[in-house]
């Protein structure tokens, strides 16, 4: 198969499991953790490192934001031979009780975006692979991790979650929203393939606060440390699938 015009990949070049983080700043904080490296490549916002953890081979790739571009990362890495998505990024909590650095692992991903409906209608349902959902609890509760595990939801426009969005999705007792998962699933359902999604919250849209508001950094400090047991429970995950 040709290379892939945005990944700029071929088959041969990556790993049968993949873990797709939102930002290429987070692929190297991925690999530091990995016991070897190495770059495949990168173009506009993906970088693609090939890496090993534990014994097992995987691929690091960033998807940029929201779900167009997440799906591209989909479409070009299951045409060179990945079989299984894991998402480690962010999102915001929508539960009051929920606080900054909480991790959520979904079960499922409510299509408040436009990429997944040009694929399928909105009544399929968005939902992770058994087998990689239960391995990143699994994982998760491996290392002692407190975890919310619930639904959650896609949103195209992160300047325009108001009120009634979040009041809505609140009464829905969705957990969190974030702005990929819910297309990486589909996705990954329509072609047979295995997906999951863990995440970080960096802000609570109930109480008021999104990531970046209260620092010059894009996240919290208490984000910044669980983003990096997030990646560890991610990797843990890999090691089993």
């Amino acid at each position: 198969m040709a290379k892939q015009p945005h990944l700029l990949v071929e088959e041969g070049d990556v790993h049968e499991i993949a873990i797709i983080p939102g930002d290429p700043g987070r692929v190297d904080r991925i690999a530091d953790l990995c016991d070897d490296s190495e770059l495949v490549a990168q173009n506009r916002e993906y970088k693609v490192v090939n890496a090993s953890y534990e014994g097992t081979d995987l691929t690091i790739c960033s998807t940029g934001i929201g779900c167009p571009s997440a799906a591209i990362a989909v479409e070009e890495l299951s045409r060179v031979g990945v079989e299984t998505f894991l998402r480690c990024g962010t999102c915001g909590a929508l539960q009051a009780d929920m606080e900054v650095g909480d991790m959520v692992v979904a079960t499922g991903a409510a299509k408040e975006e436009g990429t997944s409906k040009r694929y399928e209608s909105v009544e399929y349902p968005a939902v992770p692979d058994y087998d990689a959902l239960t391995e990143l609890v699994g994982a998760a509760e491996d290392n002692d991790e407190e975890i919310h595990v619930g639904p959650i939801v896609s949103d195209d426009a992160f300047y325009n979650e108001d009120d009634e969005y979040v009041e809505d999705w609140n009464d829905a007792n969705l957990l969190a929203v974030e702005m990929e998962a819910a297309t990486v699933f589909s996705l990954a359902r329509r072609k047979g393939l295995r997906a999951g999604a863990i995440c970080t919250v960096d802000g609570n849209l109930v109480a008021g606060s999104q990531k970046g508001a209260d620092s010059d950094d894009e996240l919290p400090e208490k984000a910044k440390d669980n983003v990096e047991r997030a990646i560890r429970i991610t990797l843990n995950a890999v090691t089993s699938l």
